[in-house]
């Protein structure tokens, strides 16, 4: 069997056994498929509208049973739906509900073993009559363990055995074919992402939370804190008030951050920058830090975020800010190009 492309565009010719076979595949132009698959998208969307409409109570009674779990949530499902639900049960964790994924098969050779007495297992079947599935509905059945179906109809056998269901009804795949799992598919990521959001209001997941659960990443770089990157012990150009100005430009060469911190008793008196000693070059080899020291510096909490820290360090036209501690010393030192660094790198 051999194959070429048909000058037409669009069409594919075979050639079997010397003879040219034209299948189904038509002339589509650019302007037709982009119609064909926009068409798509809104008919998705409008299955997305539809079902919002019609969240109600059974929405709130399978949040409810999420929420009061002790042990890590269960989420299943099989072929599309598998991984559907994989993408949901890393959601519900990274939102501080640990989940885990189980597949069915594996289910039934031993993985239900994770099923405790106070999981709760959501699965999701788009008919509801997946036979992997029915291991796993009958060992929670006959553990009573709560389960929460996902499922396109009300009335199959996954829904008539689950303590809550959320059914989203006969929906039509966008597949031209009906048959690739498209529109069910869709519906299900989306009702998983409402079921996230629920929690997270349930929970009262702030967004340190998430921080600890998800540190990597832009979004975790987003989210570091001052105290996670800042320079601090013996790191810090730290002088005292009668330090002459001759060491102080020995210090600051040596902790190379472009500053100096005035330091007495633990006691933070201010700060000396480049600009400080331009502005008193005059008098510069005469003076003791405490002579020309900024006092009142630039001071932010340890526990802000980086990103808070870049705009109030970009608003003073600063480059360095000094962590403050509760007792009026210093904590530590932030540069601009550890916060640089940080968001590159995480």
């Amino acid at each position: 069997m051999t194959s070429r492309a048909d000058p037409i565009v669009g069409v594919y010719v075979a050639e079997i056994d010397g003879k040219k076979n034209r299948g189904n595949v038509a002339s589509t132009s650019p302007e037709e498929l982009i119609g064909f698959c926009r068409a798509a998208v809104l008919a998705e969307a409008d299955a997305l509208s539809d079902f919002a409409d019609r969240i109600n109570a059974d929405f709130v009674a399978a949040l409810k049973i999420l929420h009061d779990s002790a042990s890590p949530l269960i989420v299943a499902g099989i072929g599309k739906s598998g991984h559907i639900a994989r993408k949901i049960a890393s959601t519900f964790s990274s939102i501080g509900k640990p989940a885990i994924f189980v597949h069915p098969a594996e289910a039934s050779h031993g993985d239900l073993g994770v099923i405790q007495k106070d999981s709760a297992v959501l699965i999701l079947s788009n008919s509801g009559e997946t036979s992997e599935l029915s291991d796993l509905i009958y060992y929670c059945k006959t553990h009573k363990i709560k389960t929460v179906a996902l499922t396109a109809s009300a009335d199959s056998t996954l829904a008539r055995n689950a303590t809550a269901t959320i059914a989203y009804g006969s929906v039509k795949e966008v597949c031209p074919n009906g048959l690739a799992p498209t529109t069910s598919t869709t519906l299900s990521l989306a009702i998983g992402d409402a079921l996230s959001v629920g929690l997270v209001h349930m929970l009262g997941t702030a967004p340190e939370d998430f921080r600890r659960y998800h540190p990597g990443g832009e979004l975790g770089a987003r989210l570091l804190l001052v105290e996670d990157i800042m320079h601090r012990g013996d790191a810090l150009p730290i002088v005292a008030p009668a330090t002459p100005m001759a060491e102080v430009v020995v210090v600051m060469s040596e902790k190379s951050f472009g500053v100096a911190i005035v330091v007495d008793d633990g006691r933070l008196c201010g700060i000396i920058t480049d600009g400080d000693m331009r502005r008193n070059v005059s008098r510069l080899w005469h003076c003791k830090a405490g002579d020309i020291a900024t006092i009142n510096p630039v001071l932010v909490e340890h526990d802000i975020t980086v990103g808070d820290a870049v705009q109030l360090m970009t608003k003073n036209g600063i480059t360095v800010c000094l962590v403050g501690d509760r007792d009026g010393g210093v904590a530590g030192l932030l540069h601009i190009h550890d916060c640089l660094k940080a968001a590159v790198t995480s």
